[in-house]
């Protein structure tokens, strides 16, 4: 059994490239099953981010799921998808390094985690985990519950909310009299109104498409709560506008925008655009007053307290490769191909060589 990770990323692609490929969460079920049915695959899960787009899949015919990865992926877009692809146990590597917060753009973010185990979760609704990605998925949680209470790399600004609220107090200096609106109610949208509460801001207002979700969220950091398709209504007493939506187009338009800026009387506006695909269009930036920050544009302020965690990263890949060496080591012994679609002889040939593969490398 092979352990295939392929994905795009931060470090790959820019967001407008990224975006092209990110996996609503709507979609999941049905391209968990699509994946799933590539011959020779025995589980599959998805991991789509701001960051990135990664997918993870236990297969006896690495090659095969990596064609038909690319095939789907084309159909997505004509865009070619710089994929990268990791075998094993490089593949198991990359994603406890991604779990810890190694491979993120801020290094150490907690933000990530809950991520991958939302992805683990809703693979396993659409019944698309098997043994060896069950395996694999805890062990990433315990790897990274390890890094974070034994090291200190969770230190400094560790989340893209984090970043994006600092970079607003750098702007605006004292945030405590700036009005701030939310357009999403999901995880990044939390993590980034905590934030704005630690630095001083007292007035947030909340909007989102289900409004019960904007609602839970107002409450919990006393905020104000209004339906998504009344958000322009109070537009003109909002100093900061972040947008964390998981809608598959833009929700922000110059031509939406420009009407409400003239309406306020040369009063800047600060974006903060932390959707993938974007909410806010580029072209927004153009106008008079306006300033547009996407999620790649706060990598400058990410590397400023990048120095601080990178002490820890010797310490967390010693972790890392100890928790890699015991999977690697429970998947030789499993030697268990039950349950995988193996249909001609290229398959089993693939699972002699993979089990062969496996036990050398636990000797």
């Amino acid at each position: 059994m092979n352990i295939l990770c392929a994905g795009i990323n931060h470090r790959l692609a820019p967001v407008e490239v990224r975006e092209r490929f990110a996996v609503g969460e709507p979609e999941m079920p049905q391209v968990l099953q699509k994946l799933r049915g590539i011959d020779g695959t025995a589980g599959v899960v998805v991991l789509s981010t701001c960051n990135r787009v990664e997918f993870y899949a236990a297969t006896i015919c690495p090659s095969r799921m990596l064609a038909s990865l690319r095939g789907w992926l084309q159909e997505r877009s004509p865009i070619e998808a710089p994929l990268y692809e990791y075998h094993m146990p490089l593949s198991v590597r990359h994603l406890f390094r991604v779990s810890c917060g190694l491979d993120s753009m801020v290094i150490g973010e907690t933000e990530i985690l809950g991520q991958i185990k939302k992805a683990y979760s809703m693979a396993g609704e659409a019944g698309s985990v098997s043994a060896h990605l069950h395996r694999l998925f805890q062990g990433a949680f315990r790897v990274a519950k390890a890094v974070r209470s034994q090291t200190c790399i969770t230190r400094g600004a560790t989340s893209v909310g984090a970043v994006a609220v600092e970079l607003a107090q750098k702007i605006f200096g004292d945030l405590s009299g700036r009005k701030v609106m939310i357009l999403g109610a999901g995880e990044t949208s939390e993590r980034t109104a905590k934030s704005l509460l630690s630095r001083g801001v007292h007035s947030v207002i909340v909007s989102n498409r289900t409004f019960s979700r904007a609602a839970k969220l107002a409450e919990e950091i006393g905020g104000m709560a209004i339906p998504f398709d009344q958000w322009q209504n109070v537009f003109d007493e909002i100093d900061i506008l972040i947008g964390s939506t998981g809608a598959p187009h833009p929700v922000i338009t110059r031509e939406k925008l420009q009407p409400m800026m003239d309406r306020r009387c040369d009063r800047p506006l600060f974006v903060i655009d932390l959707a993938v695909p974007r909410d806010v269009t580029a072209d927004v930036n153009e106008i008079d007053g306006v300033f547009l920050y996407d999620i790649d544009s706060l990598q400058e302020i990410a590397n400023e307290t990048l120095e601080i965690r990178r002490q820890e990263v010797v310490r967390c890949e010693e972790m890392i490769d100890a928790h890699v060496g015991e999977y690697v080591r429970w998947l030789g012994r499993a030697g268990d191909f039950a349950g995988v679609p193996g249909r001609d002889e290229e398959e089993k040939e693939e699972k002699r060589a993979a089990g062969e593969t496996l036990r050398g490398a636990c000797k």
